[in-house]
């Protein structure tokens, strides 16, 4: 019996090991990515100087120890900024009065199908928008430019405003509906209208939510590189206009780190650095701002004091001056009938500046809001979802006219199924290095993220300071730029490890990529999980480790199953890191070890080149309808509590 008891025991104890390492390995994941581009920077930072290497106005690499080399990063850093700028302004007002029109103004037969667009939009992979722009965007911009050039920065502020766009607006929705309905209630109560409540209550009080919504939006718009290198126009100078070519800091890393070598490659490195403290220092600050106040009762006593004074404000000045007009013109009802007209005339000026419009019952002062402003910010919010459907419209339209034009001229089996090589062209090397790289991903992401989940929640408090510090990395893990990802795989799997372009290289690196979004989306599913399943697995004598692998992963078996799929649709997507460590071959792959490329990457190979166009409109319809099922299963397999109502 003691045997049995200390066998118990000790299975229970390696069991909570193995959970709290596998929770560890996204903080050993960050440390190692900053410690890794630290280390390949900073012979290039050593060599070139800090000051000159951020300040340097000069980009240009030439043979290796040449006098004439130079690696300033300053104008791609002031390229990326404005660029994420433009982007803010039109993503991001953009999706927060989409994210206002779905919470409060959207018919109930309309809000799930908008959200679904939303989420195929999220989706689409950047390669698919970075070639609707190249070649949709950026002809009709070039027949405004003055110059005849529709690259630079409205091109890239446009494409990626409509990238963040379904982020910006997911986020900001959550932090709309996360506002107690008592505040809403309470509003109404006191006498204001819908629009009013919506604008004056209910947005100022999801701020956090919002500023959250818009710091991850400067993060996706920041990290973006494919899309962006199509519709830049990839020119190392500062930005002179909206029509001039310009470059960023992640598509100099891309543009460049097929063949550079040396200080060369260094300097690569170091600006992916550089952009890798920039997202640090934001998801501290947005960290921060979820942090900061987060109570809800310090949340509610705040709002109590704002509408006390709306109310004392909304019922002072105005109303007393009106009151008095009335009593003024009272007195001259039977005297002077043109002074009572200027009187009633003066009342309602006043009334009308206050936007109130008050009866005569001292005792019971009523107003009614004057709401033309708030109506006005309403029809914005629906006029913003018709730019967004009409947006989608366009692109889809585009993609798949085109599409199936150039799947009659090439051949719709040959093009997915035929053998590649001698001259032909063909998905078939896609389809399988795609499948390699999500067995791969999945096979090392899977285990570890389904182990710390479950530590999270069923071994550490919730009030556990080393839980709170697993999340802070885990989603400083989920917001690191893809092409960050790509220079730790090239410098770690690729360089150190030996694996040079193969596929084992990125699914190793794309395993890091997805591991936030599984524990994230494992631990919600095993949090819902009712706690009196495992009460009563344990009052019939069931150890820890014997209900989580019988009772509790069971039940979040669902949410598993939408965390893969989550993961299978970031691989799917995902082209930059995979550019860097994978590879880009159209042969088919022998093995793990050899290189191929993903179907986002098969696509930027067939644009970059120019010579098949065909093929890049057809990827692009294969592309968006992987990513369609995937929403799909997605959906289907979110738990119904999940769903938007």
């Amino acid at each position: 019996m003691d045997k049995k008891r200390n066998l118990s025991i000790t299975k229970e104890g390696v069991a909570k090991t193995i959970f709290a390492l596998a929770a560890l390995f996204a903080i050993v994941s960050v440390i190692s990515i900053i410690g890794y581009l630290l280390y390949a920077g900073l012979p290039a930072m050593r060599e070139i100087g800090i000051f000159k290497f951020l300040f340097g106005k000069v980009w240009s690499p030439g043979y290796e120890g040449a006098a004439s080399e130079k690696f300033g990063i300053l104008p791609m850093i002031v390229g990326s900024t404005i660029a994420t700028g433009g982007a803010l302004l039109i993503g991001g007002s953009l999706g927060i009065t989409i994210a206002i029109f779905l919470v409060y103004f959207c018919p109930k037969g309309l809000k799930m199908p908008l959200t679904q667009l939303i989420s195929l939009l999220a989706g689409i992979p950047s390669v698919v928008y970075g070639y609707f722009g190249l070649k949709q965007i950026v002809p009709l911009l070039a027949k405004i430019s003055p110059n005849g050039n529709g690259t630079g920065i409205l091109a890239v502020s446009l494409v990626l405003g409509i990238m963040i766009l379904p982020t910006v607006t997911s986020l900001a929705k959550d932090g709309l509906s996360s506002v107690p309905s008592k505040y809403f209630e309470g509003s109404l109560a006191l006498g204001m209208t819908k629009e009013q409540t919506v604008f004056k209550v209910m947005v100022p009080g999801a701020s956090s939510g919002i500023m959250t919504a818009l710091g991850l939006g400067i993060g996706r718009a920041v990290g973006e590189t494919m899309a962006v290198i199509m519709v830049a126009g990839n020119s190392v100078q500062f930005p002179k206009g909206l029509f001039e070519g310009f470059m960023t800091l992640t598509g100099n890393i891309v543009m460049d780190m097929s063949y550079a070598s040396g200080i060369h490659r260094s300097a690569l490195v170091a600006t992916g650095f550089v952009l890798l403290i920039f997202i640090l220092i934001l998801n501290g600050i947005l960290y921060y701002v979820k942090s900061a106040g987060k109570t809800w009762e310090k949340d509610e006593r705040r709002k109590l004091r704002q509408l006390k004074k709306a109310e004392r404000r909304a019922q002072k000045t105005p109303c007393k001056v009106v009151m008095f007009f009335d009593r003024l013109n009272d007195k001259f009802i039977a005297s002077n009938e043109k002074v009572k007209s200027k009187l009633k005339a003066c009342r309602d000026r006043v009334a009308a500046k206050f936007g109130k419009v008050f009866n005569k019952d001292g005792g019971n002062r009523t107003y009614i809001a004057k709401n033309g402003l708030y109506k006005t910010l309403k029809y914005i919010c629906c006029g913003s979802v018709i730019i967004m459907l009409a947006v989608v419209a366009y692109l889809l339209i585009f993609i798949f006219v085109k599409g199936i034009v150039a799947f009659r001229k090439i051949g719709v089996i040959n093009f997915l199924f035929g053998k590649a090589g001698s001259g032909k062209i063909s998905l078939a090397p896609a389809f399988v290095s795609t499948g390699a790289l999500i067995l791969i991903a999945l096979a090392i992401a899977l285990p570890i993220g389904i182990c710390a989940a479950i530590y999270l929640v069923e071994y550490a408090g919730k009030s556990n300071k080393f839980v709170k510090i697993i999340r802070l990395f885990t989603d400083t893990l989920s917001g690191i730029p893809s092409i960050v990802f790509g220079l730790f795989g090239v410098i770690v799997f690729n360089d150190a490890l030996g694996l040079g372009y193969s596929l084992m290289s990125g699914g190793l690196t794309l395993s890091i990529m997805i591991l936030p979004t599984v524990i994230r989306s494992v631990e919600e599913s095993l949090m819902a999980v009712p706690l009196a399943y495992r009460e009563a697995s344990y009052a019939l004598g069931a150890g820890k480790v014997h209900t989580v692998f019988r009772i509790v992963l069971p039940s979040a078996m669902k949410g598993i199953l939408t965390a893969t799929i989550l993961s299978i649709g970031r691989i799917v997507s995902e082209s930059a890191a995979l550019l860097l460590t994978a590879g880009s071959v159209r042969n088919m792959p022998k093995d793990i070890m050899s290189p191929g490329s993903s179907f986002a990457v098969m696509m930027y190979m067939f644009v970059s080149e120019g010579l098949y166009m065909n093929e890049a409109y057809a990827t692009a319809v294969v592309l968006i309808i992987l990513v369609t099922v995937i929403n799909m299963l997605v959906f289907a397999f979110t738990p119904k509590k999940e769903k938007i109502k």
